[in-house]
Order: structure tokens, then C-alpha cells, then sequence
């Protein structure tokens, strides 16, 4: 018992049970400006865990994986129940790649191509909806704007 409630009280230990932070991310298309309440997934324990077990992800809804660095990446739908939508961004914003409504379930793997700085998980469908193409851009603090924008 000693044991468990020393490992409960180590700075951290708990983090990987805390749900990520919700911060605002805008994709800009021809078609305008989509705003989506992003779950921030910025350390390994959020990465690892991505939308896994979910069993339904709102259509304003996002999760925003940040490795801190640029680099390729590859992503899987292991244990993930809801389609999605995910979309490889580079450090200034840029999308470079879109994979469409991804399979449940599959541990086939899913790269960038090129390296990114990050992926940006909405569900299956929103990028057709809102006319996502390579090229458009996302807004975050976290990716650089080449004019400001």
C-alpha cells in the first residue's frame, strides 16, 4: 500500500492520465477559415496514446501531434475506432500531405513523405468538407508564418 501511494505522489505520475490541453487551430482553405478545438498531443505519453479508444470525434474536434522537431513521420490506426482525416503540416504551416479517411483499426502505416513538424487528426470526411489541399495552411502558434499571416 506504502507503495502505491509513494508512486502517486512522484511529480508527474499522473500525467499520462490528464487529458491534453485545448487550444484553437485554424485551417485555411480557398473555401475559408475552420476553426477546431485541437487536443494539444506534445509529449510521448499523449503522442503514444493519439485518439486511440475513442469511440466518436466531433466534427470541430482535432488532435495535433508536435514532435518538437522536423522530421518524417509515419502515424497507424491501431486501436483508433473513428476514421480520420490526417494532415501533415510543415514548420511554417503548410500542408504538405492529406490522407483521407484512414481505416479503423489498421496498423498499415501512414507517412508524411517529407519531413514535418507536425499531424493534425480531424475526422474522416473534413477535409473534403472544408476543400483541405496541399499547400493550404494551418494556424497554430506553434508553426512559423513566412509573411506574418
Amino acid at each position: 500500500m506504502a507503495l502505491v501511494l509513494a508512486l502517486t505522489l512522484v511529480p508527474g505520475a499522473t500525467r499520462a492520465a490528464e487529458p491534453p490541453r485545448l487550444e484553437a487551430v485554424v485551417i485555411e482553405t480557398s473555401e475559408g477559415r475552420f476553426t477546431f478545438q485541437t487536443e494539444i498531443a506534445d509529449t510521448p505519453e499523449l503522442r503514444q496514446r493519439g485518439l486511440m479508444f475513442r469511440q466518436r470525434l466531433p466534427e470541430d474536434r482535432a488532435m495535433l501531434f508536435d514532435w518538437h522537431r522536423v522530421a518524417p513521420v509515419s502515424m497507424w490506426m491501431r486501436n483508433t475506432y473513428v476514421s480520420l482525416d490526417m494532415i501533415f503540416i510543415a514548420a511554417d504551416g503548410r500542408v504538405v500531405k492529406v490522407a483521407k479517411a484512414t481505416e479503423p483499426f489498421s496498423e498499415d502505416i501512414i507517412s508524411s513523405g517529407e519531413p514535418v513538424a507536425a499531424v493534425l487528426e480531424v475526422v474522416a470526411g473534413t477535409a473534403e468538407r472544408i476543400g483541405l489541399e496541399p499547400g493550404d495552411r494551418v494556424h497554430h502558434p506553434m508553426f512559423s508564418s513566412p509573411s506574418g499571416g
